[in-house]
């Protein structure tokens, strides 16, 4: 019978060979195309991280610092020529932050005046000293018929309560308020060396004398809660918002923006200082001006230059 010898006869069919170069071949791309796909599901970014580490460093070079001699200036630019004599002094509770000009020139205080009497006013409260409630009649040669407030429409002889007399004294800058707190409550010979004890060099309250850089620590005292207890701080901030006198340091903030503020003024005399705060950036502001010519263009220039203020120490 004939078959194939053991000796040069291949075992295999040409058909069956190929089928089985087929099936490797296809095995092989399969899976080169699964490896890929892993290669390139693993790629997040074109930027290496080093390279995106270095970016951000880089860019951080190009941010401009808050320079005070950079706001000195931009309040210079501002007002322009437009005031003859000036003082404006800018201090950042959060941070070193601080810048002025001329702010240890001495002014008239005019109603400023009236933020150390209260301030006195809670202090010695605190201390036991003065009852708050007391009520206190005001006769008719305690009337300060002139300037702002409603007690001298009031008939002589009418009572009020010594907060209540606080209130009015900063809320509507009444004279007669602050005349009869200051003259018999506490007493200004009291006020004065309150004052002094807490650092107010430059402030005469006979006199009605003070600087901008002293009103910065007392407003600043009375903020951080170094005048009274935790609550009665909280009564008298509420004093200096809101005020009858909002034209001025809150006019062009934003109104989410607290600012307790007393405003001072007298014949070409017109001031604003108190303390800004949106729960975030929190500074003194003050603007004391003398020999002005024009009261709404004053108002309007020392509104401009606290918007300036806020917006630079907000970037």
């Amino acid at each position: 019978m004939y078959h194939r010898d053991r000796y040069g006869n291949k075992k295999g069919s040409p058909i069956k060979k190929f089928f089985g170069f087929v099936l490797v071949l296809g095995a092989v791309i399969l899976l080169m195309r699964l490896v890929g796909s892993k290669r390139s599901t693993s790629v997040i970014s074109p930027i290496p991280d080093e390279k995106k580490e270095t970016m951000s460093v880089f860019s951080g070079l190009f941010i401009k610092k808050k320079s005070p001699e950079d706001l000195r200036i931009k309040i210079q630019e501002t007002v322009d020529n437009r005031l003859r004599n000036y003082s404006v002094y800018v201090k950042d509770v959060n941070s070193d932050f601080v810048t002025g000009i001329n702010e240890s020139v001495i002014f008239t205080a005019a109603s400023v005046n009236k933020v150390p009497i209260v301030a006195a006013l809670y202090y010695y409260a605190d201390k036991g000293e003065i009852d708050l409630d007391e009520r206190v009649t005001v006769q008719s040669a305690d009337i300060q018929d002139f300037g702002t407030g409603s007690i001298r429409y009031d008939p002589p002889g009418s009572v009020y309560a010594i907060k209540t007399l606080a209130k009015l004294a900063i809320e509507q800058s009444d004279n007669t308020a602050a005349y009869v707190l200051g003259n018999y409550t506490v007493g200004l010979d009291k006020v004065q060396s309150l004052m002094n004890q807490w650092g107010l060099t430059q402030t005469d309250m006979v006199n009605n004398k003070t600087s901008n850089r002293d009103m910065s620590i007392l407003f600043e005292k009375i903020y951080k809660g170094g005048v009274t207890n935790t609550a009665s701080t909280q009564e008298m901030l509420a004093f200096f918002k809101d005020t009858d006198f909002e034209d001025r340091l809150p006019s062009l903030l934003p109104k989410t923006v607290a600012v307790y503020h007393k405003i001072g003024n007298e014949i070409a005399i017109m001031h604003d200082a108190g303390f800004v705060t949106d729960g975030k950036t929190s500074y003194y502001i003050g603007v004391f001006t003398n020999d002005i010519t024009d009261e709404k263009e004053t108002k309007k220039i020392i509104a401009e230059i606290s918007k300036l203020v806020y917006d630079y120490l907000k970037r």
